[in-house]
């Protein structure tokens, strides 16, 4: 391993092979990479202490639960001091799927999912617009999300 954050190739490999497949076993990795399964254990555990891996998950797709409305909101603070009040407030709106801390005109900029219009109107009225702090809000309506992905591994 190299320090600083920086991967050597056997790094890159595995966190490019775990990015397309989560579920791969180590075993598999290990074929691959032409290294042993041991080595790619430790360099897995070695990048979770790092803080690299965060975690192995899955990736819901939205729409087919139902929820066929998406937006992003920005809000802007009465006072910016109040932004971790607020932001915990938002953290308990399980709609509210990503919420970050901007600058600009506004102070957090969130992403909001929706079963349609009305879920919506609901969400933003009677959820975010009554968290105390909260002074305006702007939204903006996702047509579609034509791609995501994670930061790249190697910048070339």
């Amino acid at each position: 391993m190299i320090l600083n954050n920086q991967l050597d190739f056997i790094d890159e490999e595995i966190l490019n092979l775990l990015q397309k497949d989560s579920r791969i076993s180590f075993l598999r990795i290990a074929d691959k990479l032409k290294v042993s399964n041991s080595l790619v254990h430790q360099r897995i555990s070695k990048l979770k202490a790092r803080g690299i891996i965060e975690n192995f998950g899955i990736r819901i797709n939205q729409q087919a639960l139902g929820y066929t409305t998406g937006v992003y909101m920005g809000i802007v603070l009465k006072e910016a001091r109040i932004s971790d009040f607020v932001t915990k407030e938002l953290e308990k709106i399980p709609e509210i799927i990503e919420c970050d801390l901007v600058s600009g005109q506004y102070a957090i900029f969130v992403k909001i999912v929706a079963m349609n219009n009305e879920h919506l109107r609901t969400i933003i009225y009677d959820k975010v617009h009554v968290i105390k702090g909260v002074g305006s809000t702007n939204t903006f309506f996702s047509f579609n999300k034509e791609f995501q992905r994670s930061a790249p591994i190697r910048l070339k």
